[in-house]
């Protein structure tokens, strides 16, 4: 399923004579003067050259619940994936099984224990919502809640039920091609304490040689197809979604990676295709279910397995994109690198540290709420913080994120902060509940050697007892 289809873009296959909408033309005509901004991007963008007008996408059913009436015409405020998915058929279906369309879904009920609880709804709506997507709300006179709307996040659940935005990427209403292929397309979520691949790349050989050979990257081309249509640097798009040797472009960009990244200890992903059109994962560790056999999904509804793609063959996916300009050494060295770093979190900090942390809920010496303790601060940036920018600097290519912004303040946070606050909050029990969870652990052990002296805190010898 990774490897089959063409390599070139998806065609669009509705006949022309569905689009061109006659009522498009007052519209331009009116906007040119009440949004000349919007009106101009239209102008120059290939729906323009296409003949699609402003009616060709708004337009909607009297009975869609976002439908509104707007100078004679039944419009929508909203154009969702779906309405996009009239005409761009393949990128559609891609997009609606991917992990983009699932950022708000999947995150809906964990999102008050801290953004709201922290935070605050209003900060919520400004920052969380804002890339993660919301449920937009649809009032009784027809209006969108401004609670909810605007809102281009990557996982927004749209009033017609379809889940993201395709102008997250694109931009509305340019729809340019060439914006969704630079990696500032991606960097306006994925960037700060969580998601720190912004940092990562410009700070990776990748992102110096893409800032020094950006007027070589061909963006505007028909086709992308890494190796052939351009060869002077990658991108996000390149290596997770992109066209190279074999592999098709794809809309899903979680398809080839192959760890959790983002969770308190990664696990490798099974991926699994579902006869509706959905995907999810599963850690490898779970028991892989047999094609026809029913799962549940995120949102409750069950659906039945058409494909399971192993971690090995995501890992072969995204290793083809790396091959187009790395030799085989050379890219199986770098993935044993980064596994390896993901393992070492994983082992060292991430396992040890959850199961700290379980047994203190179980013990009853934390509250169940999260966040009302110091302790849960220092967890959650171990992981979520630190631990992602650590795992994603081994990912990306970037030395200082992988150990100075990210391994070395898991360590410090690690050994001065969460085991003091864990050995305080178990009290007399601490040997028992904290201390023994790190015992026969190597990459512990130094800490049963404190009379082993270095330089490396700027003192000399002789200062040393």
């Amino acid at each position: 399923m990774l490897f089959s289809g063409p390599i070139a873009a998806e065609k669009v296959k509705l006949d022309p004579a569905n689009w061109g909408h006659e009522a498009g033309a007052d519209c331009v005509s009116c906007h040119a003067k009440a949004s000349a901004g919007l009106t101009g991007q239209w102008r120059s963008s290939a729906h323009r050259e296409a003949g699609v007008n402003c009616m060709d996408c708004h337009r909607a059913e009297r009975s869609d619940p976002d439908a509104i009436e707007h100078e004679g015409q039944i419009i929508a405020t909203i154009v969702s994936p779906r309405d996009c998915g009239r005409c761009h058929t393949k990128e559609f279906e891609e997009q609606q099984g991917s992990v983009h369309a699932e950022a708000f879904a999947l995150i809906e009920t964990r999102l008050p224990a801290l953004a709201d609880n922290v935070g605050g709804p209003a900060m919520r709506i400004a920052s969380c919502d804002q890339c993660h997507g919301s449920r937009v709300k649809v009032l009784g006179d027809g209006s969108l809640d401004t609670a909810t709307w605007p809102n281009s996040g990557i996982g927004r659940i749209n009033p017609d039920g379809s889940k993201g935005s395709c102008s997250a990427c694109h931009g509305r209403h340019g729809f340019s091609k060439a914006q969704a292929r630079e990696p500032d397309a991606c960097v306006r979520c994925h960037s700060g304490p969580d998601s720190p691949d912004k940092e990562i790349f410009e700070a990776s050989k990748h992102g110096m040689i893409y800032a020094a050979r950006k007027d070589a990257m061909n963006l505007t081309a028909d086709t992308w197809v890494a190796g052939r249509d351009y060869t002077a640097a990658p991108t996000c798009v390149t290596c997770h979604m992109g066209g190279a040797g074999k592999l098709p472009p794809s809309h899903d960009v979680g398809m080839r990676n192959v760890w959790s990244l983002n969770a308190p200890v990664s696990e490798r992903q099974y991926l699994v295709l579902l006869e509706d059109g959905s995907k999810m994962e599963l850690p490898s560790t779970a028991q892989v279910p047999r094609r026809g056999s029913e799962l549940a999904r995120a949102d409750g509804r069950v659906a039945k397995v058409k494909v399971v793609v192993t971690p090995e063959r995501r890992r072969q996916a995204m290793s083809m994109v790396c091959l187009e300009c790395h030799g085989k050494g050379f890219t199986r060295g770098f993935m044993d690198q980064f596994d390896g770093v993901v393992e070492l979190f994983n082992d060292k900090f991430g396992i040890p540290a959850k199961r700290i942390m379980a047994r203190l809920y179980a013990e009853g010496l934390l509250t169940p709420t999260p966040f009302d303790e110091p302790i849960e601060f220092a967890y959650w940036e171990l992981w979520h913080d630190e631990g992602a920018r650590a795992r994603h600097g081994a990912a990306m290519m970037s030395p200082n994120h992988a150990w100075w912004e990210g391994m070395y303040r898991v360590g410090r946070n690690f050994y001065s902060d969460f085991l003091i606050q864990a050995r305080a909050a178990a009290g007399p029990r601490s040997a028992e509940l904290v201390d023994s969870v790190l015992e026969g652990l190597s990459a512990h052990a130094w800490l049963a050697d404190p009379d082993r002296p270095s330089p490396i805190l700027g003192l000399d010898d002789e200062e040393t007892p």
